[in-house]
Parts: structure tokens; sequence; C-alpha cells
């Protein structure tokens, strides 16, 4: 495995991280928690040190699958989780029920890191990220109130989700933001356009989720075999004309994978990692098979050339389609 530096620190980070949201929620009821459990095992021994969770994902039970292998491997992992989203009552399946909303108040601050140290079986949280940025709560309250939490030693380093430019800015004024975390892949650009330069200037490291559009990029994908309870079936991306032309982009990366004897989903992780030195993609899975696989795209070096023909792969089939349904967009804001 090679490892990039985490932030303005001396910690060293896997080149890929290990997002667990798959082996719990969002992704149909084939849930299987023994082979999640080696899995997260089989990332310890490939040298994978990051590992990505939040209390939403199946309302906590991640961060509790998760606890089972980080409690005796505490000093190899640095953990990251997230706050903010909430059902009412705590109850439902976040990604496919109504109601769903965002809580960054400090109250809610306080329960939801004693919740997750305690679901995470840990004293400490590595990484804290504001999973949304609430819009009824003023910014300082919630990065003072996160900042707090470093103070008390049950938080090492803070991170936003899904932020703006300008909120990335104003927060990292009140208390260093060490990771952004937002969608990053060959089907979603939109970060290079002020988020990604930002981070790069700040020295925030910065962490795509859904590097594989979210299984897209892996051309092996069954859209039909997707059940009813896939957060997937709702996205534009899998539907109509988006997936026509989202598969026909994906065949044509096939050909230069085939090329370099390599996999889609590595030349699509590989091209997510070459876009700068401060970038940690961590890619989900919940099979150590994936995992496997992805873990080797770390080693896969784009030339000048690939990445030039990926371009031109990206040109010819643009209309990948929005990456959220009208429901996800609302916590979304444009910088």
């Amino acid at each position: 495995m090679n490892y990039r530096k985490f932030a303005n620190t001396h910690i060293e980070l896997s080149k890929i991280g290990l997002g667990c949201m798959g082996m719990s929620a969002a992704y149909g009821e084939d849930k299987d928690d023994k082979e999640s459990i080696a899995t997260l095992e089989r990332s310890i021994e490939l040298g994978i040190n990051f590992w990505d969770s939040a209390d939403i994902y199946a309302n906590g039970t991640n961060e509790k699958l998760i606890s089972q292998v980080l409690k005796n491997n505490r000093d190899k992992i640095f953990m990251a989780t997230k706050f903010g989203f909430r059902m009412p009552d705590n109850k439902g399946d976040s990604f496919i029920a109504s109601g769903i909303y965002v809580d960054c108040s400090v109250k809610h601050i306080k329960e939801a890191v004693e919740n997750s140290l305690k679901r995470l079986k840990t004293d400490y949280i590595d990484l804290y990220y504001a999973h949304r940025i609430d819009p009824n709560i003023p910014l300082e309250e919630t990065i003072e109130a996160m900042s707090q939490l470093v103070k008390e030693g049950k938080v090492k380093y803070l991170g936003l989700s899904e932020c703006t430019a300008d909120e990335l800015k104003k927060a990292h004024t009140i208390h260093p933001i060490s990771a952004l975390q937002s969608e990053y892949s060959l089907l979603y650009r939109e970060v290079e356009k002020e988020i990604l330069p930002l981070t790069k200037e700040l020295g925030i490291t910065f962490v795509p989720f859904a590097p594989l559009g979210r299984g897209l990029m892996s051309n092996k994908l069954d859209i039909n075999s997707l059940s009813s309870s896939d957060f997937r079936k709702n996205l534009p991306r899998y539907e109509g004309e988006y997936l026509q032309n989202n598969q026909k982009l994906t065949a044509a990366l096939e050909e230069l994978a085939l090329s370099k004897n390599v996999t889609t989903a590595q030349v699509a992780i590989a091209w997510v990692i070459a876009q700068s030195d401060n970038i940690i993609p961590i890619p989900g899975t919940k099979k150590r098979t994936y995992l496997e696989s992805n873990a080797k795209a770390v080693d896969l070096n784009l030339s000048s050339s690939d990445l030039e023909k990926i371009e031109v792969i990206l040109k010819k089939y643009p209309n990948v389609g929005p990456r959220y349904s009208q429901r996800e967009n609302k916590f979304i804001k444009k910088s």
C-alpha cells in the first residue's frame, strides 16, 4: 500500500480508504455481517488504515459493526465518522424514508459524539465530520461546538462534508478543518471549480466518496438486479438516457482498462487519485474481492496519454445525469 500525508500533519494514511456505508445501509437488503467483518479485517492486512462511517448509516448499526474489528485494532485505524443527519424519532431508513433532516445544533453534537463513541467502542474519533451544513444554525456555533470536542479529547481532527467553498473558508478561520468530503468521480467533477483547489491551498485533505459513481464505473453493475430498497434505484444516473450514456462511457473506459490489463474500476479510482496529491478517495465495498481489486488501483500510474484518452471519452459521453434526486438535492448547496 502507498500512503499520503493527512492534511497539515505527520499522519500517513493509505492512498485509498474504505467507505463502510454499504455494509449496513443504502444498497438493499443484501447484507452479510460476516463478510463485512472479514472485509474490514482484510483491509488492515492490505495496509488500508482509513475507515469512513456515519451515525446515520442504518441508525448507528454501521458503527456497531465496525466496532467489532476496531476495538482490537484501534492503533492501526484512522477512524472517521459523521453526524448531522437525523430521522424523526430516530427511526426508519434514511436512504428511502421521508422526514430526514439536518441537525448541527450544539445540543445534538454533544449527544451525537457520545453515541458514536459508545457504538464504536472507542475513547476518541480521529476525524469527525459535519455530514451537512445546518441551514438553521450559524456555522460558527457548529464549528465552535466541534472544536470543543477536540479540546475534550473526544475528537482529534475536524471535517466537513458537501459544504460550499465560502463555508469551508469561514469554518477554517474558526478551527482548522483537516478534511473535506464530497463526491468526486468521472461522473461528477463539479468540485474541480472551487472546492478542490481551495483544499489544496489550505492544506486540507480532500476525501472523495463514490469514486466509482456508486458502482456505475465498475462496468459490472446489473441495474436490473437492484432491489426496490436500493438507494440507487431513485438516482437519475440509473435511468433512461442517462443510464444509456453511462453504460457506453464505462464500456469505452473498459477498452482502455483492458489495454493496460486492469479493470475499469481501477482506472476510475486511479484517475481520481491522479488529480491532486491531497486526495484520498474512499471507495465503498462490503466484499473482500472488490476491496482487493480497489487496493490495486494505488499502483496504477496513468500516463498523460491515458489521462488525455479519458478526457476524450468523457467528452464523447457527457450526458451523465444529475447525481441525486430532488430528495437528496435539498441538502446540497452550490458554491
